[in-house]
């Protein structure tokens, strides 16, 4: 290989988590093996997503961990315990909350691996003095205390729940990063802009509002828009609807008539030069 690839191997830590990239060193390395890694938070579990394979250095964020070792059956059970473990801390943590009498909505409570640190993840409208709060709690479990405000979107995918779709919510599923989506995708796609119909249960656009963006801009670049004039099989016309998926359009003939083509049926023209033509 040339010296500007490396050897990776993608680990995720939460079902529908972020893909991070490590050096898979000695180890015999296969998709969905378990491992354990360093990370900034210390030693994780992991579950191998991405094989090992070469991906160019400028991909790599440094440094480049290596998998530490494979997971045994002890790690698997160790995880499974902070799992019971992250049970009773969300229990006591919203009896805290209840006490100092908090603005906050707890979300969800991760325990890292090694259990050296314990991670609170909470809503909340604006600051938090949440002091006082994480005093109490590393007094009662004598380790490191960490509060982490997330957003809605963060706040769905961490419950999950279906969308309007019937389907389960995308970033539960399968969505490693939220993608920027704006109301200009909604508008190229026809969609209504009832922000009830185009937003997700987090209250924000929906993400798939994305998924097509891409094909939409590509078929616009070409496209003939509501309110052009047009040559078609039945004359002179004005598109009043365009449908991109299609590749359709809906005109009105200056007969009145409104009759729908294909896009390859009909022509481009400028009124005005049509007009000047019929009166010469």
């Amino acid at each position: 290989m040339g010296e500007n690839k490396v050897k990776v191997v993608g680990v995720r830590f939460k079902k529908a988590g972020k893909i991070y990239y490590f050096d898979p060193s000695e180890f015999e390395i296969k998709l969905y093996d378990k491992v354990i890694v360093e990370t900034a938070r210390g030693l994780e579990y992991g579950e191998v997503v991405v094989a090992p394979k070469w991906v160019d250095e400028e991909d790599v964020v440094p440094p480049l961990k290596s998998v530490v070792r494979l997971a045994t059956e002890e790690d698997a059970q160790r995880v499974k315990e902070n799992k019971e473990k992250e049970k009773e801390a969300y229990q006591i943590c919203l009896k805290k909350i209840e006490e100092h009498e908090l603005p906050m909505k707890l979300i969800d409570v991760e325990y890292t691996f090694d259990v050296s640190k314990i991670i609170f993840y909470f809503t909340a409208e604006g600051r938090v003095d949440f002091r006082e709060l994480v005093k109490d709690l590393a007094a009662i479990f004598r380790t490191r205390i960490e509060l982490r405000q997330i957003g809605v979107r963060d706040e769905a995918k961490m419950l999950g729940g279906l969308g309007s779709c019937g389907r389960v919510l995308c970033c539960a599923t399968f969505l490693g990063d939220f993608e920027p989506v704006s109301i200009r995708m909604a508008k190229e796609q026809n969609l209504s802009l009832n922000p009830s119909k185009i937003s997700g249960i987090c209250g924000r656009l929906m993400c798939c509002l994305k998924y097509e963006n891409d094909n939409y801009e590509e078929l616009k670049k070409n496209a003939v828009e509501p309110g052009e004039f047009v040559m078609t099989p039945h004359g002179l016309g004005k598109v009043i609807y365009s449908s991109l998926l299609r590749e359709k359009v809906t005109v009105e003939l200056e007969d009145d008539r409104i009759l729908e083509f294909n896009v390859a049926e009909v022509t481009r023209v400028n009124k005005e030069e049509n007009e000047v033509e019929d009166e010469q």
